[in-house]
């Protein structure tokens, strides 16, 4: 009966909207605005109709590809300039109040195309009606006021929090959602007319990924996803938590590597496991502003989704934040059996693509001071929620990343080096990494020193071991929950850790960011900048231009790296090993294109936020030594045992320092005696020359 309620609600809203391409009731410009937004709902509409009768089975290629394009054209290069999504042209065109208004509202409705190919009728009705209602305010002689519209979209969202945000959180659970596995394993994946069925952004970049990997030898694919799935698994081994309890866990992935994915689904399948596949959010009600998690495709413009990341502050205010909460726990008591059952996500990472140099937009929907405030009160306060129900000491993750055609000419060797990076000696790397640990737990504290242009200085306290023939401060990190190996890590003691942290480029998400600039003062930063502005002006720039290009470099970094806090605490500190991967970089000349994944083994990391062991401090870990890891907490962790929500941020960002930036990293002891770790970018302490031999082409 519900169903027929929606069909019903869905078909008079679609006639109605059908007939704004005929009326001229509503006045230019907006008559202009409400025809291209139904001719766009239209044809996601035709998506609708072949998905419900089942003919889009019978879609070739050409018209899955001409589809695509339509679906996506409004948004993609050069198009975009003159796109109702864009906020400057809508509210040039528009008008500034109800320009930024009908601009979210035209961003919003682009998700139909994700709903139209996974047959979700509701999700569409719910922003038809609230567009005709809008459309209905335009009919009247005045035009309506900011407010008459803004009131129509943020009631919509929040009456709908109850559908919206259910659905997504049971996307994350619930292995009966399976579309997109059900493309995967059942598509002739020779056929790239397959990567059209998703409903995603196709460009070439996923055709020439899915072709490059078609070519490789079934046993290349297999190492693959064996490399992938066995370090998801070691992840709980060396926790020491029961996986045979699990039954789910979900797979993140860029479009193009479906081949290697189904053998990964088939991995873990032997183990019991079903694999869920939960797709990147579209709505702004469930949209991170620091990325995209689920599986997805190339953006078709990071542009427009750099300009709409901070839409929900059309909505954000404290009642709508409140219902949010009561949403949430309503959602996960409703899925609690599936959440009990998901073991957490394996995800695959890509890095190559070209740098991006976003542009601020004054008519972009952007936070206010409360609002900020409001969605950091959220973030701490729904954390517990979930950890209730996905308890963070009983799952585990994996990532692992590779390049994409983007990358350049050498994609295809630098993708067959990569492989041979993720899948390094497990047991070479825990010996020489035994041999670091063992020095550094003799230490007080660690100094890090930047060379050249780097002007990284760095005092890290570590915690105090009581007990040094059973206790250790650095975990001992091979190929398990990040790969490939290479890396030592603690939580650093916040007290007495200060200094300032420099790296001339480093890539964060999307945005490659210029001379970042971090200051900690007793482990927390207290001030942050880059210049990615600032290279943007000319050399006739005013001392006012100047101020407002710092101005947007620090706002960059809080937004990005920061997720919105104004302060956070060290939650890492890394010394990388992966000197492998750093030749191959260097060799390829593509050090400031690899993933922070990668880039973390290649040198000193610092990771700001959450420590290692945010939700499962009280768990033991050992290392292979036997040694228990004692580094889980630092002051602010501790936190959790009065407040939870004064104890966690829901940001871990690594930064690291490249080893041919790197002046020095010393392991200094109580009594002030050093012993040299790197010097000068290699490797000093004996028992470690051998990782300086990729660096010398050996």
């Amino acid at each position: 009966m519900e169903e027929q309620l929606i069909r019903e609600r869905y078909e008079l809203s679609m006639a109605r909207i059908r007939r704004f391409q005929d009326e001229d009731t509503v006045r230019e410009p907006y008559r202009s605005y409400f025809k291209k937004i139904s001719e766009f709902i239209g044809l996601c509409g035709s998506v609708m109709k072949a998905v419900t009768d089942g003919s889009i089975k019978q879609w070739g290629s050409e018209r899955l590809s001409s589809v695509n394009e339509k679906l996506y054209e409004d948004i993609v290069g050069e198009s975009y300039a003159v796109s109702y999504g864009n906020p400057a042209y809508a509210a040039a065109v528009l008008g500034e109040k109800l320009g930024q208004l009908l601009c979210f509202l035209y961003a919003e409705i682009r998700g139909d195309i994700v709903y139209a190919f996974e047959g979700r009728m509701l999700d569409m009705v719910i922003y038809n009606e609230a567009l005709i209602e809008i459309y209905n305010l335009f009919e009247e002689d005045e035009k309506p006021s900011k407010k008459q519209v803004q009131d129509v979209l943020y009631w919509c969202i929040s009456d709908y929090c109850d559908v919206t945000l259910t659905y997504r959180v049971r996307e994350g659970v619930d292995p009966t959602l399976d579309f997109a596995k059900k493309i995967i394993m059942e598509s002739d994946l020779s056929d790239l007319s397959y990567l059209y069925r998703f409903g995603e952004y196709i460009s070439d970049e996923e055709i020439k990924l899915a072709a490059f990997l078609n070519r490789l030898p079934i046993e290349t694919i297999r190492r693959m996803a064996d490399t992938f799935t066995e370090g998801y698994v070691k992840g709980f081994e060396v926790t020491g938590r029961d996986l045979s309890a699990k039954k789910t866990v979900s797979i993140r992935y860029p479009l193009g590597f479906e081949r290697m994915i189904r053998e990964a689904v088939k991995n873990f399948e032997q183990r019991g496991l079903y694999v869920i596949f939960c797709r990147a959010a579209v709505g702004s009600l469930n949209r991170n502003p620091a990325g995209r998690a689920g599986y997805c495709s190339s953006s078709p413009n990071k542009q427009y989704d750099y300009d709409h990341r901070y839409d929900s502050a059309l909505f954000m205010d404290k009642a709508f934040r409140d219902r949010k909460l009561a949403v949430l726990k309503t959602a996960y008591e409703e899925y609690r059996k599936e959440a009990a059952e998901y073991a957490g996500p394996a995800v695959v990472e890509t890095f190559g693509e070209e740098g991006f140099a976003p542009v601020n937009k004054a008519q972009a929907w952007s936070f206010t001071e409360k609002q900020q405030k409001l969605y950091l009160e959220y973030r701490n306060m729904s954390m517990p929620i979930v950890n209730q129900y996905i308890p963070g000491d009983e799952t585990s993750f994996t990532i692992i990343a590779f390049p994409v055609p983007s990358i350049g000419a050498d994609f295809e060797e630098i993708f067959k080096e990569t492989i041979k990076i993720n899948t390094l000696d497990y047991e070479k790397y825990r010996k020489l990494q035994q041999t670091l640990i063992d020095v550094l737990d003799t230490a007080d504290h660690v100094e890090v020193l930047g060379r050249g242009n780097n002007r990284t200085r760095m005092h890290v306290e570590l915690m105090k071991l009581t007990d040094p023939d059973r206790q250790t401060r650095f975990e001992n990190c091979v190929a398990d929950v990040n790969i490939p190996v290479g890396e030592v890590f603690t939580s650093p003691k916040l007290s007495g850790t200060n200094g300032l942290l420099n790296v001339e480029s480093v890539y964060i998400g999307d945005i490659c960011f210029k001379n970042l600039m971090m200051e900690f003062k007793d482990g927390w930063v207290v001030s942050a900048a880059c210049d990615n502005f600032l290279e943007k002006l000319s050399d006739t720039c005013t001392e006012t231009e100047k101020q407002e290009a710092l101005e947007a470099g620090r706002k960059l970094v809080i937004q990005e790296i920061m997720n919105q806090h104004e302060r956070l605490p060290l939650g890492e500190f890394a010394i990388g090993t992966n000197t492998t991967a750093y030749a191959m970089a260097e060799s390829f000349g593509i050090i400031d294109r690899l993933p922070i994944l990668i880039v973390e083994k290649m040198g000193p990391h610092f990771a700001v936020g959450d420590t290692c062991y945010s939700w499962s401090e009280d768990t033991p870990v050992y290392n292979p030594d036997g040694k228990e890891i004692i580094s889980r907490d630092n002051e602010v962790s501790l936190l959790r045992k009065e407040d939870p929500s004064k104890a966690y941020f829901g940001v871990h960002t690594d930064i690291t320092i490249p080893y041919r930036e790197l002046g020095e990293i010393a392991a200094v002891a109580k009594d002030g005696s050093r012993k040299l770790i790197i010097e000068n970018g290699r490797f000093v302490l004996p028992g470690l020359d051998e990782l300086n031999q990729a660096l010398d082409g050996k």
